[in-house]
């Protein structure tokens, strides 16, 4: 139901001789496919032209499974989609073709360029190039019957599909009817763990079975009452789209081998990424088929194309098991291995600097890392004396960048600028910054228009209208507008719903009966339906009583028709930007719909039509088929989706977020043991090792300048914190980078690049204390004792401190114990060493 199929016909440039298939390409090949005719042969070239070797080798590669090693920016899209071009090329249907990513973002750019490559317009039998949840949605949709999935109550034809909020609030709710507090389970915490065991394909059942203590054990019986509702009220989540799509695979043998038919020639993207239920779904699609539609030359095994880094592999906390990728080969024996490791993006200081830092891991293959672009700036290093001067050190940094690329005829906005850091709390700061110097940026936060309160509750309404039974959509919309339908009435047939086992649609169906509810608040209910069903059946009389005059209204129709007879436009009217909000999801609606009639989208599955003698049958798609689809395609936007890269403004973004992205300048803050590395990154080998890989995705990021900071302070609670600079700054040093320690010695309006970049500075210099008692900066005081920056280190070599009698000092050494002792070296008293319980230090923060 979503855009993950698009069709593309043959290619004009193959149909040249005898061997043009003449209709729709045969389900199995026959006599003649895999022969490639002179004309085609000369194209064929003309795709693998302008390849490295490498890149050659991973194209032409026919038959068997096929790892691909892709390193940052070493062009593994060029790949896939030429790889894919060539199977076309060589006489594989391209309806056989599946190659599948993790984001619409992905899958939108790689079905783009394969468009091109094949020189194709209009509608024709294409490959499936889509995600993982769009491959799910689509094979469930189809074979929810057949696969027996119905007949076990499973799941039932027209699901609807929760996102993360919905899943939330339903969570919440049954938390509640347990009895179970949210403080003591978290709705967040419950979800993820249901979550993990979906993603290692754990039932609720199973999951029970395995608790073994107090907290798991009440998580199982939220697991067990949450998927219970599911059922009843016919909706998944995402995670049980891959759950439930591993089952059906693996149950059902007549699916399993009708997709295996289907789907000769499998590629899959970011294969590093992979958890345990798309590692099995990948598996049992892929079966051990004769590789490459049964080409001519190709061997025997099942053609299945996976492209990774074993480096970039930074999602373990969501599920992704790094193994999929590392264990490839022992999967497949025989696979073919290659590896891409010329990086076409950034400058080999910085991948020089990426590539010292990741030699460090153990878990990896090892491939040459090397840029083809010669030259660059040295990585900068700077060591800030707190996250206030760091963001300052940024401002000026990125100021500097872009006025020279300027000067230089380069054509350089803020839009090619990108600050990245460890987690979202470390943003606040740079805001400021940005904001104070008057510098535009745009926060990466995910999908923010469809998280608004009034496009959420319009969703709502069109989710009840596509899925009656849809529980969280009903209780979401159920009074809102208010409509005199309380939350004791929600709560009565809630109550009611779950004594009789009947979903609360059923419930609603039979308001009359339900204990608890007046017949005033029983006739609400009833005015509420008769809406519902008059959009979802819009034929006859219409929602609000009259004659509709088209038979069935398009979908922005519909949901301009929701939003007035539903009573939101009214509501919001008075607040012009959610009225201009639900103005635009109307307008969504219309582009979706427009774009799908076009054929840019397409709710089939890219099999050819059927054929009449009148020529090819194009199935009527109605107004319901066409309000699914725009709800998935809603429901999977990914975060990366919403940037917009023609913005004028700096985008800040943590790590995660910045996967697949690239910048010319990037900035990246936080180096510091317990934020990059993260403190829960520190807990085991294999944690640290995904950090310093998270490390690694940011450096390669950048692709001409790259900065990274540390704060000698940063505020934590409220308090200033002595930090400890991330060992990844140690690991990455070498002949690339210029390390520049401005942690006491900038003054406080400097810091600037503009004003040094010699890298010279190595902390306070006595030179830097005045005879007054101050460093240059005014700054306040803490003496032994005191509650200070850091409680158990009040003293830590290179602060400075100030004696009643020596005057001002920096401290060089400590030793720790019942008598510690530290020694100052002060700028007129000269090395003393002084114990510190008796030493009347103040330090001079």
């Amino acid at each position: 139901m979503l855009a993950c199929m698009e069709a593309y016909p043959t290619p004009a440039w193959l149909d040249d001789g005898d061997d043009a298939p003449e209709g729709p390409a045969p389900k199995t090949p026959g006599v003649g496919v895999g022969r490639t005719s002179t004309g085609a042969a000369g194209k064929i070239e003309k795709l693998l032209a302008g390849l490295t070797p490498s890149q050659r080798e991973a194209v032409e590669h026919i038959g068997g499974p096929l790892l691909v090693l892709a390193g940052p920016g070493s062009g593994k899209t060029r790949v896939i989609t030429r790889r894919i071009a060539h199977l076309i090329a060589r006489g594989v249907p391209p309806w056989q073709i599946l190659a599948v990513t993790f984001t619409n973002k992905a899958a939108g750019e790689m079905r783009e360029r394969v468009g091109h490559l094949l020189a194709g317009g209009g509608v024709g039998n294409g490959p499936t190039i889509c995600t993982f949840h769009s491959l799910c949605i689509r094979l469930l949709r189809r074979y929810v019957e057949a696969s027996g999935l119905a007949e076990q109550g499973v799941l039932r034809p027209g699901f609807t599909v929760l996102d993360s909020d919905d899943q939330s609030k339903l969570i919440k709710s049954i938390l509640a009817e347990l009895q179970l507090s949210s403080s003591n389970f978290p709705p967040r915490s419950v979800q993820e763990a249901i979550g993990s065991a979906k993603n290692e394909l754990l039932d609720a059942a199973e999951f029970a079975a395995g608790a073994s203590d107090f907290v798991s054990k009440q998580q199982a019986r939220v697991y067990l009452a949450y998927q219970a509702e599911c059922r009843r009220a016919n909706t998944v989540d995402f995670d049980d789209l891959l759950m439930l799509t591993a089952r059906m695979l693996g149950q059902s043998e007549h699916v399993r081998q009708e997709c295996q038919r289907r789907y000769q020639c499998i590629l899959i993207d970011e294969y590093q990424d992979t958890n345990r239920a798309q590692l099995v779904i990948a598996t049992l699609l892929a079966g051990g088929g004769q590789g490459a539609g049964g080409l001519a030359g190709s061997r025997t095994g099942p053609d299945i194309c996976v492209v990774g880094d074993p480096d970039q592999s930074i999602y373990a906390w969501r599920g992704a098991d790094i193994t999929n990728i590392l264990g490839f080969e022992g999967h497949y024996p025989g696979a073919k291995v290659i590896a891409l490791g010329e990086n076409f993006r950034s400058r080999a200081p910085i991948i020089a600097v990426a590539d010292r830092l990741i030699r460090r891991n153990s878990q990896r293959k090892h491939k040459p890392l090397l840029s083809t672009r010669a030259g660059g700036e040295q990585v900068q290093v700077v060591l800030c004396r707190d996250e206030h001067h760091e963001a300052r050190v940024v401002v000026d940094w990125l100021g500097a960048r872009v006025r020279e690329a300027q000067e230089g005829g380069r054509d350089v906005s803020w839009k090619d600028c990108a600050v990245f850091y460890r987690t979202n709390a470390l943003s606040r700061v740079i805001e400021d910054a940005m904001r104070s110097s008057a510098i535009p940026y745009v926060m990466v936060r995910g999908t923010a228009f469809f998280q608004r309160e009034e496009v959420r509750n319009a969703v709502a309404y069109l989710k009840a209208v596509a899925n009656p039974q849809d529980r969280v959509s009903l209780e979401r919309i159920i009074n809102t507008p208010a409509r005199g339908i309380s939350d004791k009435t929600w709560d009565a047939v809630a109550t009611d719903a779950a004594i009789s086992g009947r979903s609360i649609a059923e419930t609603l169906d039979a308001i009359e009966e339900v204990p608890g509810v007046s017949p005033r608040a029983a006739g609400a209910v009833r005015k509420f339906l008769v809406l519902l069903d008059g959009w979802r059946n819009p034929g006859g009389q219409g929602a609000a009583g009259g004659l509709i005059d088209a038979p069935e209204p398009g979908l922005a129709q519909l949901v301009d028709m929701v939003l007035r007879e539903s009573g939101l436009q009214g509501h919001y009217a008075k607040e012009e930007e959610r009225a201009e909000n639900l103005a635009e999801l109307v307008s969504s609606a219309a582009e979706y719909e427009q774009k799908l009639l076009a054929g840019e989208y397409t709710l089939t599955d890219g099999e050819p039509p059927v054929q009449t003698a009148e020529g090819a049958k194009v199935p009527r798609i109605s107004m319901l088929d066409r309000l699914a689809g725009y709800l998935e395609r809603v429901a999977l936007v990914a975060d990366t989706d919403a940037i917009n890269p023609r913005t004028g403004a700096v985008t800040l973004m943590t790590l995660h977020a910045a996967k697949g992205l690239e910048y010319p300048i990037v900035a990246m803050i936080g180096l510091e043991e317990g934020c990059l590395p993260h403190v829960r990154g520190m807990e085991s080998p294999a944690s640290l090792e995904e950090e310093r890989r998270l490390c690694f995705v940011g450096i390669t990021r950048a692709m001409d300048d790259l900065l990274l900071t540390s704060a000698s302070f940063r505020t934590m609670r409220g308090m200033p914190e002595r930090t400890i600079p991330s060992r990844f700054l140690d690991e990455l040093a070498g002949p690339e980078v210029a390390r520049s320690d401005q942690g006491y010695a900038r003054a406080a309006g400097g810091g600037s690049f503009d004003d040094d970049e010699s890298g010279d500075d190595q902390g306070v210099s006595l030179d830097d204390l005045d005879g007054q008692g101050h460093s240059h900066d005014d700054v306040p005081v803490y003496r032994h004792g005191e509650r200070g920056p850091a409680q158990q280190a009040p003293f830590p070599a290179g602060c400075v401190v100030r004696h009643p009698q020596f005057g001002m000092g920096v401290v060089r050494a400590i030793t720790p114990g019942a008598n510690a002792r530290v020694q100052v070296e002060f700028k007129h008293g000269g090395l003393k060493t002084l114990v510190l319980q008796y030493a009347r230090l103040e330090r001079i923060k």
